[in-house]
């Protein structure tokens, strides 16, 4: 996949995009079966000094001895599924990546959402980079510039979706998928890392 022809134009960034990664066909059959078949979990977290449920599930899979620390927690990877391993080759063919783990966010309603950040943990490494499929509903998947308030970006992920982002794309931009109540249906994303 020539995924240079597909960059998207933001300074301080590497970030490519391809629509039509999966198959709809194919894209509704991988969403039905990360639905059923992956152990999925709600965590709590801290928020404004309350303990609140994070809005949206989560998983964590991967090579043994992974673990991974955000939002407070850090979590061990459950062993990869045939499907995640699948998957997994197919992000690694386009990406020029071996990736030895995956989050996985399920968003249930609109109302599901991840707030501001930048995959930024130390063990992600100086420059990582992260390979993101969408499944599912079509949700917005914006960016901010950290020290330029005007640069944004509002990128809607649709079904099938690869978003890539690698170089120093997390040092100087923050992304989020915001709240919304034009969003009904499910969507699961997975995010592929390299866990150093």
């Amino acid at each position: 996949m020539p995924l240079s022809n597909q960059q998207l134009l933001m300074p301080d960034a590497e970030v490519y995009i391809d629509r039509n990664f999966i198959t709809p066909a194919e894209s509704d059959a991988l969403f039905t079966d990360l639905t059923a078949n992956i152990v999925w979990e709600q965590k709590p977290i801290q928020f404004m000094g309350k303990t609140v449920m994070q809005p949206r599930l989560t998983a964590w899979y991967g090579d043994e001895g992974k673990s991974y620390t955000y939002s407070g927690w850090t979590v061990d990877p459950m062993p990869w599924t045939p499907t995640l391993l699948t998957l997994r080759a197919r992000v690694e063919g386009a990406a020029g990546v071996v990736f030895n783990s995956v989050l996985l966010n399920r968003y249930r309603t609109g109302q599901d959402s991840v707030g501001w950040h930048s995959d930024d943990e130390p063990e992600l490494g100086t420059n990582p980079v992260i390979a993101s499929i969408s499944l599912g509903a079509a949700r917005n998947f914006q960016f901010k510039h950290k020290h330029n308030p005007d640069l944004k970006q509002t990128i809607e992920l649709t079904n099938g979706t690869l978003l890539l982002m690698r170089g120093t794309t997390q040092h100087f931009w923050k992304h989020q998928i915001p709240k919304t109540t034009k969003v009904l249906g499910p969507r699961i994303n997975l995010t592929f890392r390299v866990i150093n």
